[in-house]
Protein backbone atom coordinates (compact mmCIF):
# COMPACT_ATOMS: atom_id res chain seq x y z
CA UNK A 1 0.00 0.00 0.00
CA UNK A 2 1.50 3.44 -1.02
CA UNK A 3 1.53 6.44 1.19
CA UNK A 4 -1.02 9.13 0.78
CA UNK A 5 -3.07 11.74 2.56
CA UNK A 6 -6.25 7.88 2.22
CA UNK A 7 -3.27 6.17 4.46
CA UNK A 8 -1.35 8.13 6.77
CA UNK A 9 -3.76 6.77 9.60
CA UNK A 10 -1.54 3.78 9.10
CA UNK A 11 1.89 5.95 9.78
CA UNK A 12 2.98 4.16 13.08
CA UNK A 13 3.88 6.29 15.89
CA UNK A 14 7.21 6.86 15.93
CA UNK A 15 6.96 8.86 12.45
CA UNK A 16 6.42 12.76 13.48
CA UNK A 17 4.28 14.40 11.84
CA UNK A 18 3.20 17.40 10.97
CA UNK A 19 0.16 19.37 12.79
CA UNK A 20 -1.37 22.02 10.16
CA UNK A 21 -4.19 21.39 7.21
CA UNK A 22 -2.42 21.07 4.18
CA UNK A 23 -5.68 21.86 2.38
CA UNK A 24 -5.84 25.29 3.70
CA UNK A 25 -2.57 26.19 2.42
CA UNK A 26 -2.25 27.99 -0.73
CA UNK A 27 1.07 27.66 -2.83
CA UNK A 28 2.75 30.32 -1.69
CA UNK A 29 6.42 28.79 -3.32
CA UNK A 30 7.21 27.22 -6.46
CA UNK A 31 10.26 25.47 -6.73
CA UNK A 32 12.44 24.84 -9.57
CA UNK A 33 14.77 21.36 -9.51
CA UNK A 34 12.52 19.37 -7.13
CA UNK A 35 15.00 16.61 -6.29
CA UNK A 36 16.36 14.82 -3.20
CA UNK A 37 17.73 17.80 -1.78
CA UNK A 38 15.20 20.33 -2.05
CA UNK A 39 12.81 17.58 -0.64
CA UNK A 40 15.38 17.28 2.48
CA UNK A 41 16.03 21.28 3.13
CA UNK A 42 14.24 24.11 1.97
CA UNK A 43 10.89 21.65 1.84
CA UNK A 44 11.49 20.56 5.62
CA UNK A 45 12.14 24.35 6.48
CA UNK A 46 8.93 25.01 5.43
CA UNK A 47 7.21 22.51 6.93
CA UNK A 48 8.69 23.59 10.40
CA UNK A 49 7.67 27.08 9.32
CA UNK A 50 3.88 26.20 8.62
CA UNK A 51 3.97 23.81 11.75
CA UNK A 52 4.67 26.43 13.66
CA UNK A 53 1.77 28.64 12.43
CA UNK A 54 2.42 30.31 9.26
CA UNK A 55 0.19 29.66 6.41
CA UNK A 56 0.50 30.20 2.46
CA UNK A 57 3.56 28.28 1.64
CA UNK A 58 3.04 25.45 0.19
CA UNK A 59 5.34 24.14 -2.50
CA UNK A 60 4.32 23.74 -6.10
CA UNK A 61 7.40 21.67 -7.70
CA UNK A 62 9.08 22.01 -11.15
CA UNK A 63 11.29 19.16 -12.93
CA UNK A 64 12.95 20.68 -15.79
CA UNK A 65 13.93 16.75 -17.04
CA UNK A 66 13.34 13.61 -16.17
CA UNK A 67 9.40 13.14 -14.79
CA UNK A 68 10.59 10.73 -11.85
CA UNK A 69 9.71 13.08 -8.89
CA UNK A 70 6.39 13.69 -10.43
CA UNK A 71 6.19 9.95 -10.69
CA UNK A 72 7.02 9.47 -7.21
CA UNK A 73 4.83 12.45 -5.31
CA UNK A 74 2.05 12.76 -6.96
CA UNK A 75 0.28 9.14 -6.17
CA UNK A 76 1.74 10.14 -2.68
CA UNK A 77 -0.57 13.47 -2.50
CA UNK A 78 3.07 15.13 -2.12
CA UNK A 79 3.69 13.66 1.08
CA UNK A 80 7.02 11.93 1.88
CA UNK A 81 9.05 10.79 4.75
CA UNK A 82 12.43 12.19 5.24
CA UNK A 83 14.68 9.94 7.68
CA UNK A 84 17.98 11.31 8.91
CA UNK A 85 20.52 8.73 9.69
CA UNK A 86 23.58 8.13 11.78
CA UNK A 87 25.28 5.33 13.91
CA UNK A 88 22.76 5.83 16.79
CA UNK A 89 19.84 4.94 14.07
CA UNK A 90 17.13 6.67 12.01
CA UNK A 91 14.57 9.44 13.03
CA UNK A 92 12.00 9.65 10.79
CA UNK A 93 8.94 12.18 9.52
CA UNK A 94 6.43 13.34 7.60
CA UNK A 95 6.61 16.52 5.55
CA UNK A 96 3.33 17.96 3.82
CA UNK A 97 5.10 21.11 2.30
CA UNK A 98 4.99 19.83 -1.02
CA UNK A 99 0.95 20.08 -2.69
CA UNK A 100 2.57 19.14 -6.34
CA UNK A 101 4.97 18.50 -9.24
CA UNK A 102 4.80 19.66 -12.74
CA UNK A 103 7.18 18.30 -15.28
CA UNK A 104 7.96 21.56 -17.40
CA UNK A 105 8.54 19.90 -20.71
CA UNK A 106 5.11 18.42 -20.13
CA UNK A 107 3.12 21.17 -18.83
CA UNK A 108 5.03 24.53 -19.33
CA UNK A 109 1.76 26.54 -19.43
CA UNK A 110 0.74 25.23 -15.88
CA UNK A 111 4.57 26.16 -14.90
CA UNK A 112 3.85 29.29 -15.99
CA UNK A 113 0.29 29.80 -14.72
CA UNK A 114 2.13 29.11 -11.04
CA UNK A 115 5.11 31.63 -11.38
CA UNK A 116 2.16 33.86 -11.87
CA UNK A 117 -0.18 33.23 -9.71
CA UNK A 118 -0.59 36.23 -7.01
CA UNK A 119 -0.42 33.93 -4.42
CA UNK A 120 3.20 33.02 -5.39
CA UNK A 121 5.81 35.35 -3.76
CA UNK A 122 9.19 33.27 -3.26
CA UNK A 123 10.58 31.26 -6.62
CA UNK A 124 13.59 29.42 -5.18
CA UNK A 125 16.49 26.72 -7.57
CA UNK A 126 18.41 23.82 -6.72
CA UNK A 127 18.81 23.23 -10.73
CA UNK A 128 22.33 22.43 -10.29
CA UNK A 129 25.70 24.51 -11.48
CA UNK A 130 24.76 23.24 -15.05
CA UNK A 131 21.11 24.23 -14.78
CA UNK A 132 21.86 27.91 -14.91
CA UNK A 133 23.19 28.00 -18.37
CA UNK A 134 26.79 29.29 -18.24
CA UNK A 135 29.81 29.47 -19.99
CA UNK A 136 32.85 28.50 -18.29
CA UNK A 137 34.22 32.40 -17.71
CA UNK A 138 30.26 32.53 -15.76
CA UNK A 139 28.20 34.59 -19.30
CA UNK A 140 24.93 33.45 -20.11
CA UNK A 141 25.14 31.10 -22.50
CA UNK A 142 22.45 31.85 -24.64
CA UNK A 143 22.69 28.25 -27.09
CA UNK A 144 22.07 26.63 -23.90
CA UNK A 145 19.27 28.79 -22.22
CA UNK A 146 16.11 28.02 -24.35
CA UNK A 147 12.56 27.07 -24.39
CA UNK A 148 13.02 24.82 -21.61
CA UNK A 149 15.78 26.83 -19.21
CA UNK A 150 14.46 28.54 -16.07
CA UNK A 151 14.83 32.41 -17.91
CA UNK A 152 12.47 31.06 -20.37
CA UNK A 153 9.99 30.48 -18.16
CA UNK A 154 10.68 33.38 -15.78
CA UNK A 155 10.42 35.60 -18.51
CA UNK A 156 6.76 34.37 -19.59
CA UNK A 157 5.58 34.95 -15.83
CA UNK A 158 7.32 38.14 -15.22
CA UNK A 159 5.70 39.27 -18.48
CA UNK A 160 1.96 38.30 -17.16
CA UNK A 161 2.97 39.69 -13.80
CA UNK A 162 4.21 43.16 -14.69
CA UNK A 163 0.89 43.50 -17.45
CA UNK A 164 -1.62 42.64 -14.63
CA UNK A 165 -0.08 44.88 -11.76
CA UNK A 166 0.99 42.06 -9.74
CA UNK A 167 4.45 42.57 -7.54
CA UNK A 168 7.48 41.00 -8.26
CA UNK A 169 8.82 37.64 -6.35
CA UNK A 170 11.75 36.71 -4.31
CA UNK A 171 14.09 34.80 -6.29
CA UNK A 172 16.08 31.86 -4.20
CA UNK A 173 19.04 30.17 -5.55
CA UNK A 174 20.41 27.22 -3.44
CA UNK A 175 22.87 26.09 -5.74
CA UNK A 176 26.18 25.89 -4.91
CA UNK A 177 27.39 29.19 -6.77
CA UNK A 178 29.65 31.80 -5.26
CA UNK A 179 27.47 34.94 -4.76
CA UNK A 180 24.78 32.94 -5.85
CA UNK A 181 22.60 35.73 -5.57
CA UNK A 182 24.17 38.17 -7.60
CA UNK A 183 24.88 35.66 -9.80
CA UNK A 184 21.10 34.92 -10.60
CA UNK A 185 20.21 38.72 -10.40
CA UNK A 186 22.46 38.74 -13.16
CA UNK A 187 22.05 35.99 -15.29
CA UNK A 188 18.40 36.81 -15.41
CA UNK A 189 18.62 40.39 -16.21
CA UNK A 190 20.93 39.56 -19.92
CA UNK A 191 18.52 37.09 -20.60
CA UNK A 192 15.23 39.49 -20.12
CA UNK A 193 14.53 41.84 -22.63
CA UNK A 194 15.19 45.71 -21.23
CA UNK A 195 11.74 46.83 -20.32
CA UNK A 196 11.36 43.17 -18.65
CA UNK A 197 15.02 43.72 -16.99
CA UNK A 198 13.56 46.84 -15.96
CA UNK A 199 10.88 45.69 -14.06
CA UNK A 200 12.29 42.63 -12.70
CA UNK A 201 15.08 44.95 -10.80
CA UNK A 202 13.02 47.10 -9.51
CA UNK A 203 10.14 44.77 -8.63
CA UNK A 204 12.15 41.41 -7.54
CA UNK A 205 15.16 40.06 -5.15
CA UNK A 206 17.72 37.65 -5.68
CA UNK A 207 19.30 37.14 -2.03
CA UNK A 208 22.11 35.18 -1.36
CA UNK A 209 22.03 31.98 -0.02
CA UNK A 210 24.44 29.12 1.59
CA UNK A 211 22.56 25.49 1.81
CA UNK A 212 24.26 22.68 3.85
CA UNK A 213 22.94 18.79 4.01
CA UNK A 214 24.60 16.05 2.69
CA UNK A 215 21.47 14.21 0.72
CA UNK A 216 22.69 11.07 -1.13
CA UNK A 217 20.63 9.34 -4.17
CA UNK A 218 17.81 7.21 -2.66
CA UNK A 219 18.40 3.94 -3.45
CA UNK A 220 16.22 0.76 -3.98
CA UNK A 221 17.19 -0.61 -0.60
CA UNK A 222 16.43 2.61 1.14
CA UNK A 223 13.01 2.63 -0.30
CA UNK A 224 12.40 -0.94 1.47
CA UNK A 225 14.27 -0.76 4.50
CA UNK A 226 11.68 2.79 4.61
CA UNK A 227 8.45 0.43 3.45
CA UNK A 228 9.72 -2.40 6.67
CA UNK A 229 9.55 0.64 9.18
CA UNK A 230 6.21 2.25 7.97
CA UNK A 231 4.19 -0.36 6.80
CA UNK A 232 3.76 1.76 3.58
CA UNK A 233 5.69 2.10 0.49
CA UNK A 234 7.27 5.62 0.04
CA UNK A 235 8.35 5.90 -3.56
CA UNK A 236 9.54 9.50 -2.90
CA UNK A 237 11.16 9.01 0.72
CA UNK A 238 14.68 10.91 1.30
CA UNK A 239 17.67 9.27 3.30
CA UNK A 240 19.73 12.67 4.46
CA UNK A 241 22.02 13.25 7.90
CA UNK A 242 20.89 15.07 10.88
CA UNK A 243 22.71 18.11 10.19
CA UNK A 244 21.47 20.41 8.28
CA UNK A 245 22.42 24.38 8.18
CA UNK A 246 20.36 27.11 5.68
CA UNK A 247 21.60 30.43 5.77
CA UNK A 248 19.99 33.57 4.20
CA UNK A 249 20.19 37.10 3.22
CA UNK A 250 17.78 39.17 4.74
CA UNK A 251 16.50 40.68 1.74
CA UNK A 252 13.07 39.75 0.13
CA UNK A 253 10.85 41.28 -2.33
CA UNK A 254 7.54 40.01 -0.10
CA UNK A 255 6.65 38.51 2.62
CA UNK A 256 8.17 35.03 3.42
CA UNK A 257 8.14 32.41 5.42
CA UNK A 258 9.39 31.84 9.31
CA UNK A 259 11.80 29.58 8.06
CA UNK A 260 14.40 30.52 11.28
CA UNK A 261 11.62 28.48 13.62
CA UNK A 262 13.57 25.15 11.79
CA UNK A 263 16.79 27.00 12.40
CA UNK A 264 17.90 29.08 9.16
CA UNK A 265 20.06 32.02 9.87
CA UNK A 266 18.84 35.40 8.49
CA UNK A 267 21.72 37.88 8.49
CA UNK A 268 23.10 40.56 6.01
CA UNK A 269 26.44 38.33 5.11
CA UNK A 270 26.18 35.61 3.65
CA UNK A 271 29.70 35.67 2.11
CA UNK A 272 32.08 34.07 4.56
CA UNK A 273 29.78 30.70 5.01
CA UNK A 274 28.90 30.18 1.28
CA UNK A 275 32.38 30.75 0.43
CA UNK A 276 33.53 28.39 3.14
CA UNK A 277 30.75 25.84 2.52
CA UNK A 278 31.83 25.77 -1.22
CA UNK A 279 35.85 25.60 -1.12
CA UNK A 280 36.33 23.59 2.72
CA UNK A 281 32.79 21.16 2.21
CA UNK A 282 32.42 20.82 -1.28
CA UNK A 283 36.29 20.56 -2.56
CA UNK A 284 36.89 18.43 0.24
CA UNK A 285 33.97 16.18 -1.48
CA UNK A 286 35.21 17.00 -4.97
CA UNK A 287 38.57 15.66 -3.97
CA UNK A 288 37.34 12.58 -2.40
CA UNK A 289 35.57 11.71 -5.53
CA UNK A 290 37.84 11.46 -7.71
CA UNK A 291 40.79 10.45 -5.59
CA UNK A 292 38.62 7.66 -4.27
CA UNK A 293 37.25 6.61 -7.09
CA UNK A 294 40.58 6.26 -8.83
CA UNK A 295 41.35 3.93 -5.84
CA UNK A 296 38.11 2.25 -5.86
CA UNK A 297 36.51 3.18 -3.15
CA UNK A 298 32.15 3.86 -3.60
CA UNK A 299 31.16 5.62 -0.93
CA UNK A 300 32.41 8.93 1.15
CA UNK A 301 33.07 7.37 4.33
CA UNK A 302 35.11 4.21 2.69
CA UNK A 303 37.02 7.22 1.18
CA UNK A 304 37.82 9.21 4.11
CA UNK A 305 38.55 5.99 6.06
CA UNK A 306 41.81 5.90 3.86
CA UNK A 307 44.81 7.69 5.75
CA UNK A 308 46.30 9.82 2.85
CA UNK A 309 43.11 10.87 1.76
CA UNK A 310 41.87 12.04 4.93
CA UNK A 311 44.86 13.98 5.55
CA UNK A 312 44.91 15.63 1.92
CA UNK A 313 41.07 16.63 2.39
CA UNK A 314 42.12 17.75 5.97
CA UNK A 315 44.97 19.96 4.39
CA UNK A 316 42.86 21.10 1.71
CA UNK A 317 40.12 22.61 4.36
CA UNK A 318 42.59 24.14 6.89
CA UNK A 319 45.94 24.62 5.18
CA UNK A 320 44.26 25.41 1.79
CA UNK A 321 40.91 26.51 1.38
CA UNK A 322 40.28 28.42 5.33
CA UNK A 323 43.55 30.67 4.45
CA UNK A 324 41.44 32.04 1.28
CA UNK A 325 38.44 33.02 3.72
CA UNK A 326 37.97 35.87 5.55
CA UNK A 327 35.90 34.45 8.44
CA UNK A 328 32.65 36.03 9.71
CA UNK A 329 32.32 37.41 13.75
CA UNK A 330 32.29 33.96 15.37
CA UNK A 331 33.01 31.89 12.46
CA UNK A 332 35.64 29.26 13.58
CA UNK A 333 36.66 27.51 10.62
CA UNK A 334 39.14 24.72 12.19
CA UNK A 335 36.15 23.80 14.25
CA UNK A 336 34.04 24.27 10.67
CA UNK A 337 36.90 21.59 8.99
CA UNK A 338 36.67 19.31 12.18
CA UNK A 339 33.00 18.97 11.51
CA UNK A 340 32.95 18.19 7.95
CA UNK A 341 35.65 15.67 8.40
CA UNK A 342 33.18 13.78 11.39
CA UNK A 343 29.99 13.94 8.65
CA UNK A 344 32.13 12.54 6.00
CA UNK A 345 32.69 9.68 8.46
CA UNK A 346 29.42 8.63 9.04
CA UNK A 347 29.02 4.65 8.27
CA UNK A 348 25.29 4.68 7.93
CA UNK A 349 25.32 7.16 5.13
CA UNK A 350 26.05 5.86 1.53
CA UNK A 351 27.08 8.89 -0.31
CA UNK A 352 28.54 7.75 -3.35
CA UNK A 353 31.34 9.51 -5.00
CA UNK A 354 30.42 8.96 -7.99
CA UNK A 355 27.03 11.30 -7.88
CA UNK A 356 29.75 14.09 -6.35
CA UNK A 357 31.80 13.66 -9.54
CA UNK A 358 28.91 14.54 -11.67
CA UNK A 359 29.39 18.03 -13.32
CA UNK A 360 32.93 18.80 -12.59
CA UNK A 361 33.22 21.13 -14.88
CA UNK A 362 30.91 23.40 -13.95
CA UNK A 363 31.70 22.72 -10.06
CA UNK A 364 35.61 23.32 -10.12
CA UNK A 365 35.33 26.97 -10.65
CA UNK A 366 34.29 27.74 -7.06
CA UNK A 367 35.37 24.72 -5.36
CA UNK A 368 39.27 24.78 -6.34
CA UNK A 369 39.81 27.10 -8.92
CA UNK A 370 39.35 30.35 -6.74
CA UNK A 371 41.42 29.02 -4.04
CA UNK A 372 44.26 28.33 -6.30
CA UNK A 373 43.83 32.22 -7.50
CA UNK A 374 44.19 33.75 -4.41
CA UNK A 375 47.29 31.69 -3.28
CA UNK A 376 48.98 31.86 -6.51
CA UNK A 377 48.61 36.25 -6.16
CA UNK A 378 50.75 35.65 -2.90
CA UNK A 379 53.27 32.82 -4.63
CA UNK A 380 51.95 30.27 -2.62
CA UNK A 381 50.99 27.32 -4.52
CA UNK A 382 48.29 24.58 -3.05
CA UNK A 383 49.26 20.88 -3.27
CA UNK A 384 46.32 19.33 -1.75
CA UNK A 385 44.62 20.69 -4.95
CA UNK A 386 46.35 20.67 -7.32
CA UNK A 387 46.71 16.78 -6.63
CA UNK A 388 43.06 17.06 -6.51
CA UNK A 389 42.88 18.83 -9.69
CA UNK A 390 44.98 16.05 -11.51
CA UNK A 391 42.69 13.36 -10.95
CA UNK A 392 39.71 15.47 -12.25
CA UNK A 393 41.68 15.60 -15.59
CA UNK A 394 42.73 12.05 -15.64
CA UNK A 395 38.82 11.67 -14.58
CA UNK A 396 37.28 13.36 -18.12
CA UNK A 397 39.58 11.14 -19.85
CA UNK A 398 36.97 8.72 -19.31
CA UNK A 399 39.28 5.99 -19.17
CA UNK A 400 37.76 4.14 -16.36
CA UNK A 401 33.83 5.12 -16.41
CA UNK A 402 31.76 6.81 -18.06
CA UNK A 403 32.21 10.71 -17.99
CA UNK A 404 29.00 12.43 -16.61
CA UNK A 405 29.55 16.18 -17.35
CA UNK A 406 28.02 19.06 -19.62
CA UNK A 407 31.13 19.62 -21.17
CA UNK A 408 32.03 15.66 -21.49
CA UNK A 409 31.99 15.89 -25.46
CA UNK A 410 34.06 18.72 -24.97
CA UNK A 411 36.95 17.46 -22.35
CA UNK A 412 37.35 14.67 -24.31
CA UNK A 413 38.18 16.44 -27.68
CA UNK A 414 40.83 18.76 -25.54
CA UNK A 415 42.28 15.21 -24.41
CA UNK A 416 42.74 14.26 -28.02
CA UNK A 417 44.34 17.31 -29.85
CA UNK A 418 46.54 17.70 -26.30
CA UNK A 419 47.40 14.56 -25.04
CA UNK A 420 48.91 14.20 -21.53
CA UNK A 421 51.85 16.05 -22.49
CA UNK A 422 49.60 19.52 -23.29
CA UNK A 423 46.48 18.70 -21.50
CA UNK A 424 47.03 20.77 -18.38
CA UNK A 425 47.65 23.64 -20.73
CA UNK A 426 44.34 22.96 -22.84
CA UNK A 427 42.49 23.44 -19.80
CA UNK A 428 44.25 26.42 -17.18
CA UNK A 429 47.13 27.51 -19.71
CA UNK A 430 46.81 31.22 -20.97
CA UNK A 431 44.15 30.46 -23.55
CA UNK A 432 42.52 27.29 -21.85
CA UNK A 433 38.99 26.65 -21.32
CA UNK A 434 39.11 27.83 -17.43
CA UNK A 435 42.03 30.09 -18.08
CA UNK A 436 39.67 32.92 -17.30
CA UNK A 437 39.15 31.69 -13.50
CA UNK A 438 43.24 30.25 -12.89
CA UNK A 439 46.12 30.28 -15.02
CA UNK A 440 48.50 27.09 -14.16
CA UNK A 441 51.80 28.52 -13.47
CA UNK A 442 55.04 26.29 -13.88
CA UNK A 443 54.73 25.33 -10.63
CA UNK A 444 51.37 23.82 -10.97
CA UNK A 445 52.30 22.37 -14.38
CA UNK A 446 55.37 20.57 -13.22
CA UNK A 447 53.60 19.44 -10.26
CA UNK A 448 50.01 17.92 -11.61
CA UNK A 449 52.50 16.54 -15.06
CA UNK A 450 53.88 13.57 -12.96
CA UNK A 451 50.41 12.84 -11.41
CA UNK A 452 48.67 12.64 -14.94
CA UNK A 453 50.60 9.22 -16.16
Amino acid sequence: MRLSAATLDRLPPGVARFGYDRDAQPAGIVHFGIGAFHRAHQAVYTDDAMNAGDRGWGITGVSLRSGDVAAQTNPQDGLYTVSARSAQGDATRLIGSVRSVLVGHEHPQAVIDALASPDTHIVSFTITEKGYCRTPDGALDRALAGDGSIYAYLAAAFRRRRDMGLPGVTLLCCDNLADNGAQLSRLVGDYLDPDLARWFSVECACPSTMVDRIVPATSGADRDAVEAQLGLRDEATIITEPFSQWVIEDRFAGPRPRWETGGAQFTHNVHAFETAKLRMLNGAHSALAYLGLARGYEFVHQAVADPELTALAGALMRDEAASSITPAQGQDLDAYAAALLARFRNPALNHRLAQIAMDGSQKIPQRWLETLAFHQKAGRNCPAILTALAAWIVHIRGDARPVDDPLANDLRMLWRKAGTAQIIDALFGQNGLFSARWTADAAARHFMQPLLA
